[in-house]
């Protein structure tokens, strides 16, 4: 069994078709089907089921992919491990980060890491911050950067507080509460509200203070991605609840300050486990642990 013929047979499972597989591969698709049909002899089962219009994987498939996976994880993670060794990161970088982070100016910070690393492969996943964790957790990211209420708790993974800040209401030029230089959260209680979806982590933050205050909201508008809510708010659909820093970035909208809003927290949330030197050299760029020897 040979890691190029793990390399194959993942290839086919993600494009499901030998043809894009061998372009992926950069392979006479002749040669790659060659490859797989040894390793399925070789294991004595077929990992998939080809017909003239599909090709899908066998429940022999499906119990070899993960192990296959992990394989070629390993493999390069002990070609980056050496690279290291002699003075040079090389590997994967998978970094995770909510659409609102502003604690750090993460396009500066993958571009100054690439400037300083060019052999490291870097791939940034947006997504909610409770899925974030679970990625950190279970080795799906080596670092992630989080948005949560104060009382959020982590596990399974090492967490340092980035920054801590209040929510706005944001809303557009012409709504009435734009001339407003502060409100309270009983004042925009009634208003039309667009929000993430409820059970969110982004959700809460704005829900835990409402309660606190004891009232009760209605969100009208549900969306996952904060370009949608921008958009929304601009064309006067509703009103927001947003981190003021983030908000300030946002153009041809007001911001409005809540005496008892929101709180948010930033957080930067990384494996327990020892990172890779790609994410050790990623964490020592933000001021946290110590780059790898050189």
């Amino acid at each position: 069994m040979e890691l190029q013929q793990m390399r194959y047979v993942l290839a086919v499972a993600e494009t499901a078709n030998f043809t894009r597989a061998a372009e992926r591969c950069h392979v006479v698709q002749s040669a790659l089907s060659h490859q797989v049909s040894r390793l399925e002899k070789e294991l004595g089962a077929r990992l998939f089921e080809r017909t003239s219009r599909r090709v899908r994987l066998t429940a022999a498939g499906e119990a070899f992919l993960p192990a296959a996976r992990q394989a070629l994880e390993a493999a390069e993670r002990a070609r980056a491990e050496v690279a290291a060794a002699t003075g040079e990161i090389r590997g994967t970088l998978v970094i995770g980060s909510i659409p609102t982070v502003t604690a750090v100016d993460l396009a500066a910070v993958l571009r100054d890491y690439r400037l300083r690393y060019p052999q490291v492969r870097i791939s940034l996943r947006t997504g909610a911050s409770e899925r974030l964790v679970e990625q950190v957790r279970d080795g799906g990211l080596d670092a992630a950067f989080l948005g949560v209420q104060p009382g959020f708790r982590t596990q399974g993974v090492h967490d340092l507080e980035l920054a801590h800040g209040q929510h706005v209401a944001v809303v557009a030029p012409d709504h009435p509460l734009a001339a407003e230089h502060e409100v309270d959260l009983s004042r925009i209680v009634d208003e039309v509200f667009v929000d993430f979806a409820a059970g969110s982590a982004a959700r809460a933050q704005s829900d835990e203070a409402f309660a606190a205050a004891g009232l009760r909201r209605e969100v009208a508008f549900e969306v996952s991605g904060v370009e949608l809510m921008a958009r929304m708010v601009r064309h006067g659909l509703g009103i927001a609840l947003l981190p003021a820093a983030f908000a300030a970035e946002l153009p041809g909208m007001r911001g409005v300050p809540v005496t008892n809003g929101p709180v948010r927290v930033e957080r930067l949330v990384w494996s327990r486990f020892t990172p890779s030197p790609a994410a050790a050299a990623f964490l020592a760029l933000l001021g946290v642990g110590t780059p790898p020897a050189a």
